[in-house]
């Protein structure tokens, strides 16, 4: 089934529809995101699985994740905003569910109203206490601790007087304090010892919360590369963003060697195909020319549809063979170069062909990680940002049978990572 790209409008496009739809898609295939999260709850056990999905779920769809994820087993699902978490629960989703990002302009009320649990640093609380009483219904909060990240949480001088008032009006029965969670900085980067260093701050502040009367249902910490080489921080749950969609928090491990399934494939098809002289200047700026007499290929993808404009040099696959793009990449288009196929002599055209930019990588052909190193950054930005001109069509929706795994899962950390994934 193929759906628009926007967030919460998910009225079906039929296969029937124009041929259109199908001049580009991003593919979904939500077995892989049921296999992650099968895996990956492996892995966390006894912990629960928070599954994030936050950004239209990192751009591959909030909705049908979200459900896909929590048939494969996972217990809660998280976003960054209300309005997100609003329109998780206009679909009809009834999970529990917390957004942790706010401003003085969010809709505490609507959360409350909708059973959405809300991440609180402090400044929210008195918002917070308002909205309960407005809806006549307590809130439901997780206080945030800043353990070392230097965004949202409290400060660790801060977080005695957040308790202590967040306890007192738990007990006027205008709030519960559900969960204590915050965020590591550098669990992608395992010999660093910030993390143990987050992880003791983590630690006391909970046994201040304990103290103070505070009994969380759950206590929060781990993302993705934590779950996956830090056993020690999973505590009651693990909040997996980047792992629920198959790609690697690790500079130096695949996917495939952290069991993991890259669930998008971003393709489309050849939309020009024609031969050139040698010295042909391609795209803005001509600062590719041809060095030989060639035929040059154009693929309708471009920054508009979220790809990065400075990643030239990226991998395109066509007909089972690898190109690099050549020359800018332009707001609607992109240029490969398949050398002297003489198309205008008879030769073999890939008019219509199917292009793809990254998929799951089974076959050789390109990934995520490829795009993100010629664009000279992550791989959970590029899936993130294809844009809504690229209708999502999703695969397997109906769950499929698995082997169980017979082996126990690995927490080995490892050798080295870039960014810090979520």
């Amino acid at each position: 089934m193929t759906y628009p790209a926007a967030t919460g409008d998910f009225r079906s496009v039929s296969h029937a529809a124009p041929a259109f739809a199908e001049e580009r898609s991003a593919v979904i295939d939500l077995e892989a995101i049921r296999h992650n999260v099968r895996h990956l709850a492996a892995v966390a056990s006894p912990a629960q699985v928070m599954a994030v999905v936050k950004a239209d779920a990192y751009g591959h769809g909030a909705v049908p994740v979200a459900r896909a994820a929590l048939s494969a087993g996972a217990s809660w699902l998280g976003v960054a905003h209300i309005s997100e978490a609003l329109a998780l629960r206009a679909a009809g989703i009834e999970a529990p569910l917390l957004a942790w990002l706010h401003t003085p302009e969010s809709n505490f009320a609507a959360a409350v109203a909708a059973g959405i649990d809300i991440g609180c640093s402090g400044w929210e609380l008195q918002r917070i206490v308002t909205a309960a009483r407005e809806q006549e219904r307590p809130a439901r909060i997780h206080l945030k601790v800043d353990t070392g990240l230097g965004r949202n949480g409290a400060t660790l001088d801060a977080w005695d007087s957040l308790v202590g008032e967040a306890m007192e009006y738990q007990d006027q029965g205008l709030l519960r304090v559900v969960g204590i969670f915050s965020h590591l900085a550098v669990a992608d980067e395992p010999e660093r010892p910030e993390t143990d260093e987050q992880l003791a701050a983590f630690r006391e502040v909970l046994a201040i919360a304990r103290d103070a009367g505070v009994d969380p249902e759950v206590r929060h910490l781990a993302n993705t590369p934590a779950t996956l080489s830090r056993p020690d921080t999973h505590f009651d749950l693990v909040r997996v963003g980047l792992g629920l969609y198959g790609l690697s928090p690790f500079e130096e491990q695949s996917a495939a060697e952290l069991g993991l399934r890259p669930a998008m494939t971003l393709r489309t098809v050849v939309s020009h195909c024609k031969d050139v002289p040698a010295g042909q200047g391609v795209s803005y700026g001509l600062n590719y020319r041809t060095g030989g007499p060639s035929t040059l290929a154009l693929i309708p993808l471009g920054y508009a549809d979220g790809v990065p404009r400075i990643a030239t040099g990226g991998p395109v696959r066509v007909e089972g063979v690898t190109y690099p793009v050549v020359g800018r990449i332009a707001m609607d288009q992109m240029v490969i170069d398949l050398g002297p196929l003489k198309v205008s002599a008879g030769g073999r055209s890939v008019l219509g062909a199917e292009a793809v930019l990254f998929g799951n990588g089974a076959d050789g052909g390109p990934t995520a990680e490829d795009w993100a190193r010629a664009a000279g950054t992550n791989n959970y930005e590029i899936v993130t940002r294809i844009s809504p001109r690229v209708p999502r069509r999703y695969i397997n929706e109906e769950p499929v049978n698995e082997e169980p795994v017979s082996e126990e899962p690995r927490n080995e950390a490892p050798r080295r990572s870039g960014e810090q994934r979520q």
